[in-house]
């Protein structure tokens, strides 16, 4: 009989979240023991495990005081350990390195299985402790792990090959699963809100996922700009922030005085209802690993508009997934991809920049897919090819093997 133990830093609408619960819901289904621990669990989580959740605080890790931070450091470990032992855990399931440093360090005799779910060796260029102490499980800790999947091959070289990740036998790259049966059937469900229900009678750029550095909203803001000028379109954003980020969006949508036509509209605990509406997905990131959403997105017919921003969009987007980077605008499978939009600072922008080359081929690229309307169609030939690979149940299964 096999308990298992699924560990994840939150509860919001992120592709981690998301995928945890898809896990959740699958092992359940197959009889299994599951218990979820969040190390954080806000009034706010969209993802819940009822009955089978843990958590360590209720309050956020970016609201603790540098004291705070180093108890919760140094005893995560040992709390983590003895929740092992009281469930009798056999299997732990780690997402992300925040989860995987902690899971790491408690030396205990389960299957231990950690994962990687972006591009490392932008994100860790930051001088962070967080960043110092992933390097340094790079070479040590990572080791106690049974399995480390990478969710993408392009991932598992940025690992060994940018960040000096030591210990090539535990290193699998394992595809996120997706439950598309259910997100098709969720994508169904109505817009009741009358205000949001209007908003999808034009069309409509669907941001979708956590407005942080990593996802660099900023770019389609600016490119947005440039399309709103040359057709009539609304831009929307589900998900929470960074507070830094979600205010600088805010700065950005008032100087271009565009407030009439993009909505934050926060968390929803459904957000394949307002996909499914869309004409186009956008992500503009400086890094990703294999974005959920683009999956999720295909599986709807819904085209995306994704920077080139790691190898693993490829593998996504197209069944060539040997696509070279280029400094042209990619059409393929399930969309458009562009040039790399990251220029070396992960940070949020100090003032408002002016538009990039590469802002104006995003924003070409929106157009192209807003005006040509043979893209439902080409998605619907295209998309059971594209998405074959992630199904759920043989990739939670390799996850315990």
């Amino acid at each position: 009989m096999k308990n298992i133990l699924l560990i994840l830093p939150y509860g919001g609408v992120g592709g981690m979240e998301r995928l945890a619960l898809n896990f959740y819901k699958t092992y359940k289904a197959q009889g299994y023991t599951v218990k979820a621990l969040k190390f954080f669990k806000l009034e706010s989580d969209i993802i819940n495990f009822n009955e089978d959740e843990i958590y360590f605080s209720n309050k956020d890790l970016s609201s603790f005081n540098k004291i705070e931070r180093f108890k919760f450091y140094l005893s995560t470990p040992l709390k983590i350990r003895q929740i092992i032992k009281q469930y009798n855990i056999t299997h732990s399931i780690s997402f992300g390195d925040l989860t995987n440093i902690f899971s790491a360090l408690t030396y205990t005799k389960e299957y231990k299985i950690g994962s990687v779910h972006a591009l490392k060796s932008i994100e860790l260029s930051t001088n962070t402790l967080f960043s110092k102490l992933t390097k340094i499980g790079y070479k040590s800790t990572y080791k106690n792990f049974d399995k480390l999947v990478s969710i993408s091959y392009a991932i598992k070289k940025d690992l060994i090959e940018n960040c000096g990740y030591k210990y090539k036998s535990n290193l699998e790259v394992i595809y996120n699963p997706h439950d598309l049966e259910t997100i098709i059937k969720l994508s169904k469900e109505p817009i009741t809100e009358i205000n949001e229900k209007n908003l999808f009678e034009k069309d409509t750029i669907l941001f979708l996922g956590r407005m942080s550095i990593q996802k660099s909203p900023w770019h389609l803001i600016k490119a947005f700009n440039m399309l709103k000028n040359k057709k009539d379109v609304n831009l929307v954003f589900i998900g929470d922030g960074d507070n830094q980020v979600y205010n600088y969006i805010v700065k950005l949508i008032a100087y271009f005085k565009i407030e009439n036509n993009v909505f934050l509209l926060g968390r929803k605990s459904n957000p394949y209802k307002y996909l499914a509406k869309s004409k186009v997905l956008a992500l503009s990131s400086h890094y990703e690993g294999t974005p959920n959403v683009i999956i999720e997105a295909i599986t709807l017919n819904i085209p995306v508009v994704c920077s080139n921003c790691t190898d693993g969009i490829a593998e996504l987007m197209s069944m060539n997934p040997n696509i070279k980077k280029s400094n042209e605008n990619i059409i393929v499978e399930g969309g458009i991809i562009t040039p790399n939009l990251y220029e070396g600072e992960m940070t949020v922008p100090s003032s408002i920049l002016d538009i990039t080359a590469k802002e104006i081929q995003f924003s070409e690229a929106l157009m192209e897919v807003l005006q040509n309307k043979n893209w439902e169609s080409k998605l619907a030939k295209n998309s059971t090819l594209l998405t074959d690979k992630f199904n759920i149940n043989r990739v939670t299964n390799d996850y315990l093997k």
